[in-house]
């Protein structure tokens, strides 16, 4: 009995050195390979837009009255939503005010210098006509000669002439100084010609007020936009090797924007690409996705709020299915490791379809079996594991 005791304690220390010394199993985590639907979509940033945005603008140039409509007031078409009148002539600097009234000036003269001619060619008219009703009496009793009778007809109607361009020379002239005092006047006109109404050309809400204070305009000046708010349409900015993968008629969804989950179709793929600055500095082809709420928008979703878009581009259902973070790279194969008697064995697979949770399984694994979930660098073929 005594010689067995040194003999057990010998292989109880070298038990203990056995256990110390041999490698402990790696803790990990598992999952089962399952079967069901894989849906791989597209995500990307988008904006909501109003599909026709209606810009009013100035119809004439002049003093545009402060407008009183803000956005988010409701217009119907017809209505009038701001005034422009004349520019009072007041508002002339001193060197166009001293360059009008010598116009002015000028013109009264030009029309003084207009009613002398007139006077002078209407006496010449008088004195050609007396000249040839003589001409004529003496002609009937044979007291002239032809040639005498016509010189004398051939004056009567050069004088006519001279009369009648007399006429339009003062007509002329007259205008001429009316538009030379209209630019002195300093209200009559300017009253009675005010204003001209800028009108909406259709029934909608106010998105933005471009141009609200009183000021000068220029014709063409955007004044303010309207759009109908509940024909709102997404915009998603896709890069352009993603939208390749993107049918008409593909459902999506709409989140981000701060409520609750919209549904939408594609219903068009723009066929040009923009080149837009990402927020790491990098340029990237975007190309612009139009989608189609099929309800009707919120109201709380409004023109140019940020959205997301998740865009279906393909369809996988009741296949079988390995989760993401079981997967590696061995080579050029794609990899899992199973759990088979409490040791990792590698298995080289062949994927379909993936999105971010799940990748389809075409060949390498079957439903039910037990993989890795992110395996540790050290992990290798045999190795023994604690699930």
């Amino acid at each position: 009995m005594r010689r067995l005791l040194p003999a057990a304690v010998g292989v109880a220390v070298l038990a203990l050195l056995v256990w110390v010394f041999l490698p402990q199993p790696l803790v990990v985590e598992t999952a089962r390979v399952t079967k069901g639907d894989l849906i791989v979509r597209i995500e990307a940033e988008g904006e909501a837009r109003i599909r026709e945005v209606v810009v009013v603008s100035a119809a004439i140039a002049g003093l545009l009255q402060r407008v009183t409509l803000h956005p988010g007031d409701d217009v119907t078409a017809g209505q009038t939503v701001a005034q422009i009148g004349p520019v009072a002539p007041y508002l002339l600097d001193a060197r166009a005010r001293a360059v009008a009234k010598a116009s002015a000036a000028a013109a009264a003269a030009a029309v003084e210098l207009a009613r002398s001619q007139l006077v002078q060619a209407e006496a010449a008219l008088d004195f050609a006509t007396i000249d040839a009703a003589r001409a004529r009496a003496l002609f009937a009793r044979a007291a002239m000669a032809q040639r005498l009778l016509d010189d004398a007809v051939l004056a009567e109607r050069t004088a006519e002439a001279a009369a009648a361009s007399a006429r339009a020379n003062l007509a002329m002239r007259e205008s001429e100084k009316q538009s030379a005092d209209a630019m002195l006047d300093d209200g009559g006109a300017v009253s009675a010609m005010c204003c001209v109404e800028v009108k909406a050309p259709v029934a909608g809400r106010i998105l933005r007020v471009v141009t609200e204070d009183e000021q000068v305009v220029q014709s063409g000046t955007p004044i303010i936009e309207i759009g109908d708010t509940h024909n709102l349409e997404i915009v998603a900015h896709v890069l352009s090797r993603d939208a390749v993968g993107i049918a008409e008629g593909a459902e999506a969804t709409i989140t981000g924007w701060g409520g609750a989950d919209l549904v939408a179709t594609v219903q068009r793929v723009e066929p040009s690409a923009t080149t837009r600055i990402s927020a790491l500095g990098i340029e990237e082809q975007r190309v612009e996705v139009l989608l189609t709420l099929r309800d009707a928008p919120p109201s709380t979703l409004g023109h140019g709020f940020r959205t997301i878009a998740r865009i279906t581009v393909q369809e996988a259902r009741n296949v079988p299915r390995v989760p993401i973070a079981a997967l590696f790279r061995t080579g050029g194969d794609w990899a899992v490791y199973t759990v088979q008697n409490r040791r990792a064995v590698l298995r080289r697979l062949t994927l379909g379809a993936r999105n971010e949770d799940y990748a389809e399984i075409v060949e390498g694994l079957t439903e039910g079996e037990t993989v890795v979930l992110h395996p540790a660098a050290e992990m290798a073929d045999g190795a023994r594991i604690a699930p």
